[in-house]
């Protein structure tokens, strides 16, 4: 089975990005975050001729997350329990015998800032809810736009991101608390060396000159960590015209 995550930084531009990639990798199941567009809005027909059923939580200009599978979903959740906000940002349902949660987790803007503030406090309300999630559903995936470079070696240039956001020492703490709930990263199952990145600039050619970060991740749990055989950042639609400032991340399992 053939997962994938891709933020796509508005849907309604990135479509044809998205189907042509879809269809040519064809994932069992896949995730996406920033569709930026309602409910009403979302391409069903265009998904459901490459064989999708799609599930949805959207919002106007901002945020929105979606996932997409060959087989029903059930369960489905779009909020985290006993935490209001607004902002659109996660999406939970079960597909064949597994329990995936799609996360775009907040960007926070700058450590002084209170954006910062509210990402830490999001991330210990995810954290809480993965939790109870766990006891019920042991096969669990949880993947998306984490906004958070795990390590040094997921930061083209770690001195000039020091302590910079996404890579701060709050972040990347809170990103452990969350793995310690028996969370693994699927791509370090299968690569140890730096130099992969999921996520570059727009601005000065940082795609092209390969300076960028691997923040979208794929976490899988105890019980399926067996089951990875292969992970990997697929580049190539981050070359296209009119690109996402991502690239889809993957994971296979048996």
């Amino acid at each position: 089975m053939k997962i994938a995550t891709w933020n796509v930084n508005s849907l309604k531009v990135r479509l044809p990005h998205l189907l042509e990639w879809a269809g040519q990798a064809e994932p069992d199941l896949l995730a996406l975050q920033e569709i930026k567009q309602e409910n009403a809005a979302f391409p069903h027909a265009e998904l459901a001729a490459l064989g999708y059923q799609a599930v949805v939580s959207g919002q106007k200009t901002y945020n929105g997350v979606a996932l997409l599978a060959r087989a029903a979903q059930s369960a489905i959740v779009t909020e985290i329990p006993g935490y209001a906000d607004l902002q659109r940002r996660v999406l939970a349902a079960t597909v064949n015998d597994l329990r995936v949660i799609n996360l775009y987790v907040v960007n926070g803007q700058d450590p002084q800032s209170d954006k910062f503030r509210y990402k830490l406090e999001w991330l210990q309300a995810v954290t809480a809810w993965i939790a109870e999630e766990l006891r019920s559903h042991p096969r669990l995936v949880v993947l998306g736009d984490f906004n958070i470079a795990p390590e040094d070696r997921d930061v083209y240039d770690p001195e000039s991101w020091y302590e910079q956001v996404l890579c701060s020492s709050a972040e990347r703490a809170a990103l452990q608390r969350l793995l310690a709930l028996g969370l693994h990263d699927s791509f370090r199952l299968c690569h140890d060396d730096g130099g992969h990145y999921s996520w570059w600039d727009y601005r000065a050619a940082a795609f092209r000159r390969n300076q960028g970060l691997r923040i979208d991740l794929l976490l899988v749990s105890d019980a399926l960590r067996q089951r990875v055989v292969a992970a990997g950042i697929d580049t190539a639609p981050r070359s296209w015209e009119r690109p996402s400032d991502h690239a889809p991340a993957w994971v296979t399992l048996q």
